[in-house]
């Protein structure tokens, strides 16, 4: 291949910048070994050295005021930045950047590159769109096409084909949102309507745990780390930087920074841990925000929910349990993950500039489950308990390999072991998808409290599964490995093992210890993702019957209970009109709106309590609100 024919696709991020070309007859990101992501941070050393990349942000815990990142942020504007006491444009920065970029392609092909295809963010402006272009020239590259992110994204995700598609683009990285409502048709992407926040990201996720960080060590040390600490402020971003990326796989965090400071000789330490409600809470209001921003490109482009054909992540931070969950419930459609989301419009990029090369590129092929997988629980359908609950640990679609855990409890004090019944499938009742395991663990710690056990799910690319249950409190673990997890099986495979099944559950009580229990009943969209799944101790005794719907078990006395016939049936019409409610959300008011997930919560605490006046009082509140929504 000629040098003029050399293209490459740039995603020029705020927090990471990646390279795409055509290499072994397919499109890849291209990396200095196994580095795929350059960190978009550029310092000067104490010594004068240039310093691009991790390196760069590595030097950034001992000297933050030599380093500078989340330039783009800057991009289209007068502002400079200060760099050893030099001053520096934004463009001047970003040419640093791509030109360690183009360095790695260079290294990687065998040849020097000096045409690109620069990605942007859909509502950038002419200016910074300029200014793009300008870094690109700086660098030493003839930028041949600057692209929006979101078309960038569709070609990744190889939505061209005959058959005209709408698709959303929800862009949420370090630094920057935008959401875009595009037509796709063969090789044409059209961008109808689009919208965003240049001065959101994760890096403003990341702002929000540091403030929490610097908070606690405030209220522990009597001493503000903000001011006059640039080391330990440093190190507390870091902290807080992995503390988020965990969380979105992990239900727990545990924080620890010893020294970030001394007084009078005796050094200062932070620990603390951090849970994924907590980061949600956070969060929520910024993620929320994010859904103006998709109303207003969804007028702009005339769309309603029920005209799109899919709605594609873009970026790191959709990899946010709550941004999935916030979207689905919004457009009532599965948002779709499976190419990686750092990677991704890197990946288009390269798609494109493979094209104007002259290859002929499809898309991009990634390995993604083709199945979901998760346990099953004792939770509540219908308003009554149900011993055949589901809800997937890992979603199908997602691209291998793949970590994910999700928090549950024990269901009495003093319970010592816990068993796991593993199915693969999306249905919500556990008896219809497939069975691929059982295991049990024991010696759990006795306690007079609830215990948290952890389940960890792990799948290769070559179809292997491997779960593990941790208490939380001891590390304790028992795992199994599942070969072959993703093999297609038989019907008659499926068929006896359903049978297998049954007649395990029919030889005993559903209250026992197989069970996973919902210990806090629903909580909706505050605890989608994270199931308080309880066990009924080893040792109990069986009552010798099945619970009827009639009945549940009583986590306080560990006894099956007679309940109400009229509490069950109070029970089921609160969760449809639930149900109900939250599928009219977004043709509420934002007062409307408030007093509605207000009443959820009402009802939700009533149903807990089992306070019948209060769920009738809230279930009434409702409904009329609801007649007055509907009546619009």
């Amino acid at each position: 291949m000629s040098n003029s024919d050399c293209v490459v696709g740039i995603d020029l991020g705020t927090t990471y910048s990646e390279i795409g070309a055509f290499v072994d007859d397919q499109v890849q990101v291209i990396g200095a070994g196994d580095t795929k992501m350059l960190a978009s941070c550029v310092g000067l050393s104490p010594t004068g050295e240039l310093l691009i990349g991790e390196p760069a942000r590595n030097q950034e815990l001992l000297y933050p005021e030599r380093t500078v990142r989340s330039i783009k942020r800057k991009m289209g504007s007068d502002e400079t930045v200060r760099l050893d006491g030099r001053m520096f444009t934004p463009q001047e920065i970003s040419a640093l950047i791509l030109r360690e970029l183009a360095e790695w392609a260079r290294k990687r092909l065998g040849q020097p590159v000096k045409k690109a295809v620069i990605t942007v963010p859909a509502y950038f402006s002419d200016a910074q769109r300029n200014a793009t272009r300008e870094a690109g020239e700086l660098a030493g590259l003839d930028v041949i096409r600057i692209l929006n992110e979101p078309t960038a994204a569709s070609l990744a995700y190889g939505y061209g084909s005959e058959e005209r598609r709408t698709v959303m683009i929800y862009d949420l990285g370090g630094g920057t949102f935008d959401v875009s409502i595009v037509t796709i048709e063969r090789d044409v992407t059209e961008v109808l309507a689009s919208h965003g926040n240049n001065q959101l990201g994760g890096d403003d996720f990341d702002q929000l745990l540091v403030d929490r960080l610097l908070g606690e060590f405030r209220d522990t040390h009597g001493i503000d780390l903000s001011d006059g600490h640039p080391a330990a402020y440093s190190r507390l971003w870091w902290a807080a930087e992995e503390a988020k990326r965990r969380l979105s796989f992990e239900p727990f965090v545990k924080i620890r920074e010893e020294t970030l400071t001394t007084v009078d000789g005796k050094p200062m330490h932070l620990e603390t841990e951090i849970s994924r409600e907590e980061h949600e809470e956070m969060i929520r209001p910024l993620i929320e925000s994010t859904l103006d921003s998709l109303s207003r490109a969804m007028d702009d482009a005339g769309k309603k929910p029920g005209d799109l054909d899919a709605i594609l992540l873009v970026g790191g931070s959709t990899r946010i349990p709550l941004v999935s969950r916030v979207l689905e419930e919004r457009a009532g459609i599965t948002p779709h993950q499976d190419v990686h989301p750092d990677l991704c419009v890197a990946l288009g990029a390269g798609v494109l500039a493979s094209r104007l090369a002259g290859r002929e590129v499809d898309r991009v092929l990634v390995d993604v489950s083709p199945f979901s997988f998760g346990p099953s629980y004792l939770g509540d359908r219908g308003g009554v308990p149900y011993p055949h609950c589901y809800h997937p640990i890992i979603r199908r679609n997602t691209s291998l390999p793949v970590t994910r855990t999700d928090r549950y409890y024990t269901s009495f004090p003093y319970q010592t072991a816990v068993e796991l019944d593993i199915y693969q499938g999306d249905d919500p009742d556990a008896l219809k998808n497939i069975p691929v395991g059982h295991f049990r663990i024991q010696g759990l710690k006795s306690t007079p409290e609830l215990n948290t056990v952890l389940c960890r799910m792990s799948l290769d690319i070559d179809g292997i599964l491997k779960v593990t249950a941790i208490e939380k409190d001891t590390g304790k673990s028992k795992h199994i490995t599942i070969d072959n997890a993703l093999q297609p099986k038989s019907e008659e495979e499926i068929a006896g093992a359903r049978k297998r099944l049954q007649e395990l559950y029919s030889s005993r009580a559903p209250e026992l210890d197989n069970l996973f229990t919902i210990a806090d009943e629903d909580k909706g969209e505050y605890q989608e993702e994270e199931h308080d799944v309880a066990k009924r101790p080893a040792d109990a005794k069986p009552p010798g019957k099945e619970a009827s719907p009639e009945e549940e078990p009583d986590v306080t006395s560990g006894k099956v209970i007679q309940l109400d016939p009229a509490w069950t049936e109070a029970k089921r019409d609160a969760a449809s009109l639930l149900e109900r409610s939250r599928g009219l959300l977004d043709r509420m008011h934002d007062e409307d709106k408030e007093e509605a997930i207000d009443l959820h919560e009402q009802i939700e605490s009533a149903i807990a309590s089992r306070d019948t006046e209060a769920l009738s009082q809230a279930c009434e509140a409702l409904k009329e609100l609801l007649f007055f929504v509907e009546g619009k």
